[in-house]
């Protein structure tokens, strides 16, 4: 940036001496026609209107010389004051080259900041702040875009201080490995630490300081809960950080960005989640022994880890809704919690319309909600992310489930399948990132209230929350979309009915071949018969060579 100085100021140094030797010529010859003018005024007067000698002296009297260079002389001092006004302008640009030049030769030299960045933002040209925090301005940083279709908003990638949870896994990858390649460890280090940094050391416009109010709290790197990154190829690299103590229930958000460069603070600030309840809504019909499981899952987390839960189960059909009661009354006896809701619709099925009456029970303003399915399995850790990960007015929370393949196939080779518990791992051949999956989010009433809520013509299977999804990603919220770690989609046999519209049909039938098994593992099922025979021959052989 120093050099590109150095240049602008030689050439405007050569257009300020061109432009003062045209002055000088201009001065110059003003100077002479006001000389001719006044050697004119002294010439000897003839009598009356005596002409000057000469033949034009004799067509033309005085007063027209005297109209000509009063014409000139008037041109001449127009042109001087221009002339003054640029060299006045020149004189403060110069000035202010001169100014910069003087400030950039007496900065020091860089050195390594706390950040972990060379230089400070004294040492940064104003080119380059300016650049660097356009690249903030024009990122999906602090507001949302208006996308065209469910694929076009850029996914996260989450992280802890080991591991980190990738969405697009192709056949190599792992859905969940230590970042092993050093240029993403070392950025995920240093992040961790420029977030801490920030904490640890808040500028004075900071939201979060302590007002005064007791010795601030430290935070290390084991107070590092989770994080999210997503880069923007042509801006930069959003991080959102999360740090929490062991004994509280605040959370420290750290916001940083990196426009392909520095790592720039964003906004600090504190998140209290103490008092933020979750109104789980749940549609069902049928499907008893799943709701029981679910319950279970239910009670361990929401009851006895978490509690500012309110669940919302909404019903169709009258079959079965006798042991759903029966369950609910069981888990209220058993737990002595009561925040629950039943509502009971007696007509067909329908997600949408189960989701939308659920979240229009609720009487008591606004709330956070999160749409469940009943094969949902999730932990008190994801509780705190939908809670940390949506806020009105401003974010909608999108996960991207861990969806399990068939146990009978993944667990071929063992008796029986593991306990639930124990198929809860992040592997290739156990389950994927169910990423063309949008039922499962998290956002607050009055969001998908104003949004216009479910599109309740969806009959059937599939299509209301992609269609949900579509009026955030056209609004202005911006849409918060991960995988997470402690959301599993439990394998179940999936039916796709016949009246289903030949687009359901089809994502219903992606849907179950997809839910099945790993490349793999399919790959083992297709070429069975194959291995089959090719054993065989090698029993045949071996036979034969002991026969012989």
């Amino acid at each position: 940036m120093g050099n590109g100085n150095f240049i602008r100021m030689s050439r405007r140094g050569l257009m300020f001496q061109a432009r003062t030797r045209w002055l000088l010529v201009g001065l110059a010859l003003l100077f002479s026609l006001m000389l001719f003018m006044y050697l004119l005024e002294c010439a000897p007067q003839t009598d009356g209107n005596g002409s000057l000698p000469g033949i034009v002296g004799e067509s033309l009297g005085k007063e027209y010389y005297q109209a000509l260079l009063q014409e000139q002389e008037e041109h001449y001092q127009t042109r001087a004051a221009s002339l003054k006004r640029q060299i006045a302008q020149l004189k403060q640009e110069l000035q202010e080259m001169s100014d910069k030049l003087k400030s950039l030769q007496e900065k020091k030299s860089p050195r390594v900041n706390s950040m972990g960045y060379q230089g400070t933002k004294e040492q940064a040209s104003n080119d380059l702040l300016q650049f660097l925090h356009s690249q903030i301005d024009k990122a999906e940083v602090s507001t949302g875009a208006k996308l065209p279709s469910e694929y076009g908003v850029i996914p996260f990638e989450s992280f802890t201080s080991m591991k980190v949870f990738q969405l697009e896994m192709g056949l190599t990858r792992h859905p969940e490995e230590k970042p092993v390649r050093k240029d993403k460890r070392d950025e995920l280090v240093e992040v961790i630490e420029a977030g801490l940094e920030v904490i640890n050391n808040p500028d004075e416009d900071d939201d979060d300081d302590d007002d005064g109010l007791g010795e601030r709290q430290l935070y290390n790197e084991n107070d590092f809960i989770e994080g999210y990154y997503r880069t923007e190829r042509d801006k930069g690299t959003q991080y959102e950080l999360f740090y929490k103590k062991t004994d509280g229930m605040e959370y420290r958000h750290v916001t940083l960005f990196r426009p392909f460069g520095p790592l720039m603070k964003v906004k600090s600030e504190t998140v209290d989640i103490s008092r933020s309840v979750i109104n789980i809504i749940v549609p069902l019909a049928g499907r008893t022994e799943t709701f029981a499981q679910f319950m279970q899952n239910f009670r361990d987390v929401c009851i006895h880890q978490d509690r500012r839960i309110h669940l919302t189960v909404v019903y169709f059909g009258q079959d079965g809704l006798s042991e759903v009661k029966s369950i609910l009354d069981s888990v209220a006896r058993e737990t002595d919690f009561h925040n629950y809701t039943l509502v009971s619709l007696n007509e067909e099925f329908n997600r949408g319309r189960g989701l939308d009456m659920g979240a229009r029970a609720w009487e008591k303003g606004e709330v956070l909600m999160f749409f469940c399915d009943v094969d949902i399995y999730f932990t008190a850790e994801f509780l705190n992310s939908c809670r940390l990960n949506a806020e009105p007015g401003k974010k909608v929370f999108y996960p991207v489930v861990f969806s399990l393949y068939n146990p009978a196939i993944v667990y071929a080779n063992q008796d029986m399948p593991p306990p639930v518990e124990q198929q809860l791992v992040h592997k290739k051949d156990s389950g994927f990132w169910r990423d063309f999956g949008f039922g499962m989010t998290c956002q607050y009433r009055t969001d998908f209230l104003t949004v216009g809520g479910f599109d309740l013509e969806v009959k059937g299977w599939g299509g209301e929350d992609v269609h949900l999804y579509r009026k955030y990603l056209h609004g202005d919220l911006i849409v918060i979309r991960t995988p997470v770690p402690g959301l599993f989609h439990l394998w179940h046999e999936k039916h796709c009915a016949d009246e289903l519209t030949p687009e359901q049909y089809r994502m219903c039938i992606q849907s179950k071949a997809m839910n099945e098994a790993s490349h793999s593992h399919l790959g083992m099922l297709v070429f069975r018969e194959e291995i089959e025979t090719h054993l065989r021959k090698q029993a045949y052989r071996t036979n034969s060579e002991a026969v012989g």
